[in-house]
């Protein structure tokens, strides 16, 4: 489990294709704290650590994974939002996040608002039930309140220390971002589907 507080920004060192994914992340956090197994969110996709050096971990991406997220079009150098697995007594300062990402929303508009910058986002017709207004959503692994809903279209807010500590300074519009929609937004529907 994670919060959505991203706590690194890692750079994609290496990619190779090995039956399934495999990427080397160099990062800040201390590796020496990080077991072979652990789970790392990686923008918002909870990875599992296979190899570790001074400076970076492994992780390799199942076909599925690859098909139902954006980590298909990660590059060598690319930034990416990371957050390690909660520990117990730790602070919740976002909403709960489980790294399992439901579906690709697309950047649609950014405008500047006073210093803040609102983006504009269209989540896949399946998943925009379950987002609404002052909801929580994970977008790259970032824990993100929603402004407004029109339709499948979403609006968020981004200040700029968000923009600064995450990859959100290098959004563009038609970018691919990772959705996590709410856990209990989820459960919700799901009872009253169940009438």
């Amino acid at each position: 489990m994670f919060t959505g507080i991203i706590t690194d920004v890692g750079t994609i060192a290496e990619l190779e294709q090995q039956g399934d994914l495999r990427a080397r992340i160099r990062t800040g956090y201390d590796t020496a704290t990080i077991d072979i197994g652990a789970s790392i969110a990686s923008d918002g996709v909870c990875l599992t650590v296979i190899a570790l050096g001074d400076d970076w971990y492994d992780v390799q991406v199942s076909a599925e994974t690859v098909s139902k997220t954006n980590l298909g079009a990660w590059t060598v150098g690319k930034r990416v939002n990371l957050e390690r697995a909660l520990k117990v007594g730790d602070e919740l300062g976002g909403h709960i996040v489980s790294g399992h990402v439901d579906g690709v929303a697309e950047v649609v508009a950014m405008t500047v608002e006073g210093d803040s910058t609102r983006v504009t986002l269209r989540a896949p017709q399946a998943l925009a039930r379950f987002i609404a207004p002052k909801g929580s959503v994970a977008l790259n692994g970032t824990s993100l309140t929603v402004n407004d809903v029109d339709g499948c279209d979403f609006g968020i807010n981004f200040i700029p220390h968000t923009k600064e500590v995450t990859t959100w300074g290098d959004v563009k519009a038609g970018d691919q971002i990772n959705l996590e929609i709410d856990t209990l937004a989820r459960y919700v529907a799901r009872l009253h589907d169940a009438g």
